[in-house]
């Protein structure tokens, strides 16, 4: 059995007792080879607990798949291989797989002390033809003999340094091509005028589509996520309100727009500051491409997104991809410049958790997604985002144990899953003397897919012990374990 154990106050030794105290350990335990916990920020009032977390192999590993007489028929059906040359073997096997992206993108800095001087030179370029375009009122309708000033995310034009983030979102959209850049920013002003953006932001357009596009939490370097659920149109009535004619597309539009806007003026345009959003878009039960209206909302929606907000996403990633979307992908693909596509990530159903956790943290993640995160429900959760969530392998074959030893008088409260489940679940309090009695909290219990996604408990301590919660991983394949705990002050 492997064991790892963390105490925040370890015995001392005789030999410790004349050296310096050492630096305190966190809170949780690591555990050996696969199993993953992640460095988290610990609160004081853990100390009132000890985390190990022990793994041992069950008594019965699982049995290697077999052949059977169909699959051994079909095999025996099939063509000989032909034999291969030398040439054939140093050819590489093509494989049909969902698009990548063709470069890995990573955002550039903001700040001009980062910029080459190619960059400097076409920002001060740049920033020559926005004044002389605000003195000659290029922008505006020229009302007035005085120069107006000019907006664009609530960021007055030349007035600070934020300015320079916008400007730089313009050139890096059009390849620090000056005059093209300008084009782009003015085109974009003029757009903004004839849509009445700033009248856009404050009118009311229903909340039809709350459940289609929200935002919930952060990635891992800051950027808000916003999610976009379009197996919501799976709803006839809904589809056919948002998409049924010209008018209710424009309305459409004018909504998602509107969501943007108001998520866009939440960002950060400090050089250094979070200003793009790292959007997730559900294909589940998406509506397919044979879909005319959705087809025709989406290139709308595409080139208006392109053409007058450059340089606002941080990462695209498509989760839950079927394979229709292949041919669709194809489809709109020439619509993108290489750069938006460079920032596309592609997971199917089964891959879908594990590659949003690459940039999301497991409590930041909605529990539709494998996640921890409910604050896009109604209910009153125990835990929220901001607290972390410990990662953990488990083998397959193995048993893995999460001792929470406590030291004082307390209420624990925790959360687990098992992503996919197909494992046991147990839960049970050993008290530290002989005389107490075992409680077993969870009896074993099978725990699948249909069963809900994340188990939630608590348990109160009046006798100082420890809580065992176990997980049984009879399965071939390995499991991810997600848990977290808290103590909580009660009074006899």
């Amino acid at each position: 059995m492997a064991e790892t154990e963390h105490t925040h106050q370890p015995p001392l030794t005789a030999e410790e007792d004349i050296l310096p105290p050492p630096s305190p350990e966190p809170l949780l335990a690591s555990v050996e080879v696969e199993s993953v916990v992640e460095a988290v920020d610990v609160e004081e009032h853990h100390s009132v607990v000890t985390v190990v977390e022990k793994e041992c192999p069950l008594t019965e590993p699982p049995q290697e798949p077999t052949t059977t007489l169909v699959e051994a028929q079909q095999a025996s059906l099939t063509l000989p291989k032909k034999e291969l040359t030398e040439s054939d073997k140093s050819k590489p096997v093509e494989e049909k797989k969902i698009p990548q992206s063709l470069i890995s993108f990573k955002e550039e800095s903001n700040k001009v002390s980062d910029l080459s001087d190619s960059e400097v030179k076409a920002l001060e370029e740049l920033k020559f033809l926005v004044q002389e375009a605000i003195k000659d009122q290029t922008f505006t309708t020229g009302t007035t003999d005085l120069p107006q000033e000019v907006s664009i995310w609530g960021v007055p034009l030349l007035k600070d340094d934020r300015s320079d983030v916008i400007l730089l979102k313009f050139l890096r959209a059009r390849d620090f091509k000056v005059k093209e850049s300008f084009a782009m920013l003015k085109n974009t002003i003029l757009w903004r005028k004839e849509f009445n953006i700033e009248e856009l932001v404050d009118e009311n357009l229903g909340d039809d589509l709350e459940k289609v596009v929200f935002m919930d939490g952060h990635d891992k370097e800051g950027h808000p996520v916003c999610y976009n659920v379009y197996g919501e149109f799976q709803n006839k009535e809904l589809y056919n309100k948002t998409f049924g004619d010209e008018e209710k597309r424009n309305k459409f539009l004018r909504w998602r727009i509107q969501f943007l806007e108001r998520s866009i003026r939440k960002l950060d345009f400090s050089p250094g500051g979070i200003n793009t959003i790292f959007q997730v878009s559900d294909l589940k039960n998406s509506p397919g491409p044979g879909k005319r209206e959705l087809r025709i909302a989406t290139r709308q929606a595409l080139q208006l997104l392109q053409d007058n907000y450059p340089e606002f996403v941080a990462k695209q990633v498509f989760i839950n991809v079927p394979w229709w979307y292949l041919a669709f992908y194809t489809m709109i693909s020439p619509f993108m410049t290489q750069r938006t596509k460079s920032k596309f990530v592609f997971a199917g159903p089964s891959k879908t958790a594990e590659t949003l956790y690459k940039y999301i943290t497991p409590e930041q993640v909605p529990v539709q997604y494998g996640g921890l995160s409910v604050d896009y429900c109604e209910c009153d959760p125990e835990f929220t985002s901001n607290d972390p969530v410990t990662e953990i392998i488990v083998k397959p074959a193995t048993k893995q144990t999460v001792e929470i030893i406590v030291n004082e008088k307390c209420i624990i409260v925790w959360e687990l899953r098992v992503l996919g489940w197909e494992v046991t679940y147990s839960a049970e309090y050993v008290p530290n003397t002989d005389s107490g009695y075992t409680v077993n909290i969870q009896k074993p219990r099978k725990m699948t897919t249909a069963d809900e996604p994340v188990v939630s408990s608590s348990f109160k301590i009046v006798e100082l012990g420890k809580i065992l919660l176990t997980i049984d991983n009879p399965t071939s394949k390995k499991k991810k374990l997600l848990y977290r705990f808290k103590d909580k002050p009660y009074s006899d």
